[in-house]
């Protein structure tokens, strides 16, 4: 099942989720663990633009999470948006990653209202090497346009970033 995310119920499995690639994984840039209350604030954040942050859950549980939002601040990026999606560890590689980008995406598509409406690209941002990010945004028809060198420095080493874009 997909749905909405409940900042209250939520946070604290979200950041679980997340911290796991704050500390194991370069999917993420930061450097130290957020914890629910500041998860349970980024998807206040997101939703109070109007945008979109769901959950993925699979047998009672949550299993991940996708979100987008603003790819930049200035006023003329406010039609192309930013997307995240994280999986539980332990879920990785079975299509559920697919399932719930997928469905993010529907939802950006369906954006009538707001200031983000419409929706006109979603950028993917991906730190590389991550072939199976890469893969996913091949898949959902994600087209990359640009790399940065050494763009980030976690775990002693730089990392490039990949962007991929999707126009809708």
């Amino acid at each position: 099942m997909i749905r909405d995310a409940d900042p209250a119920a939520d946070a604290a499995r979200l950041a679980q989720i997340y911290d796991h690639y704050v500390v194991h994984d370069t999917a993420t840039f930061e450097l130290d663990p957020i914890g629910a209350e500041e998860m349970a604030s980024r998807i206040a954040r997101i939703q109070a633009r109007g945008l979109p942050w769901i959950v993925l859950e699979r047998d009672d549980a949550v299993a991940g999470y996708a979100y987008a939002g603003p790819f930049r601040d200035r006023v003329a990026y406010r039609h192309t948006l930013e997307a995240t999606v994280y999986l539980a560890p332990e879920v990785r590689r079975g299509g559920l990653g697919t399932e719930l980008y997928a469905a993010l995406i529907e939802r950006l598509r369906g954006l009538s209202a707001g200031e983000h409406a419409p929706v006109h690209s979603v950028m993917g941002v991906v730190a590389l090497p991550h072939p199976g990010s890469v893969a996913l945004h091949s898949r959902l028809g994600f087209r990359h346009v640009g790399t940065i060198e050494d763009a980030g420095f976690k775990f002693d080493r730089w990392i490039d970033v990949g962007y991929w874009q999707l126009t809708l």
